[in-house]
């Protein structure tokens, strides 16, 4: 049986909930299941709740935020003083004469902090919007794909709609050829 609940946060409310459900006699198991969490969390909630009397406190996820040390920050500004350049060209600078690296995003923060950059609006936001591949009617438009099956190693091509991913015709050939694509698109237009 694979996991079921790969990262599922414990949230304030759920940990209250399961110390309730705790003090009322319920299994560990079904908290679990209702809960959507392991066991091994329900249980390591519940210990804590009986060895401290407070809920556990909830970590933060991700890497934590390194800070950088006076020296560095004393040498971005010194290094800025005297070229008066951006982040990335200042980094190739620091690396190159003084052989320490520090990364271009957080000599950017430093400056940041310094006045001595700006935030630019727009290289924040995506540059290009998201647009799926995807028709709002049925058989506006067609996907083709060839693969080779692991069965019998033969070519495998299916045409499927692109609006209701139904797959429309399919077949096996000994090899992937244009003319036997040109076949299955005939098929789905004869049908």
């Amino acid at each position: 049986m694979g996991r079921r609940n790969k990262v599922i946060k414990l949230t304030e409310k759920k940990i209250r909930y399961i110390i309730r459900a705790k003090t009322k006699n319920d299994s560990t198991k079904n908290i679990a299941r209702d809960m959507k969490l392991s066991e091994s969390t329900v249980k390591r909630v519940w210990m804590h709740w009986i060895k401290h009397h407070e809920p556990i406190p909830i970590k933060k996820f991700g890497r934590k935020k390194k800070e950088i040390d006076e020296g560095s920050e004393e040498l971005i500004l010194k290094v800025h003083e005297e070229q008066k350049l951006g982040a990335r060209r200042l980094e190739k600078i620091i690396e190159f004469k003084y052989g320490k690296h520090i990364p271009h995003n957080r000599i950017h923060q430093v400056l940041l902090k310094n006045g001595l950059a700006q935030e630019n609006k727009n290289k924040k936001k995506r540059r290009k919007d998201w647009i799926r591949y995807e028709r709002k009617h049925s058989l506006t438009a067609i996907h083709l794909d060839w693969h080779t099956s692991k069965i019998n190693r033969k070519e495998v091509s299916v045409a499927l709609d692109d609006s209701s991913r139904y797959i429309l015709a399919g077949d096996e050939f000994a090899a992937a050829t244009g003319e036997n694509s040109i076949g299955i698109v005939a098929a789905v237009l004869n049908e």
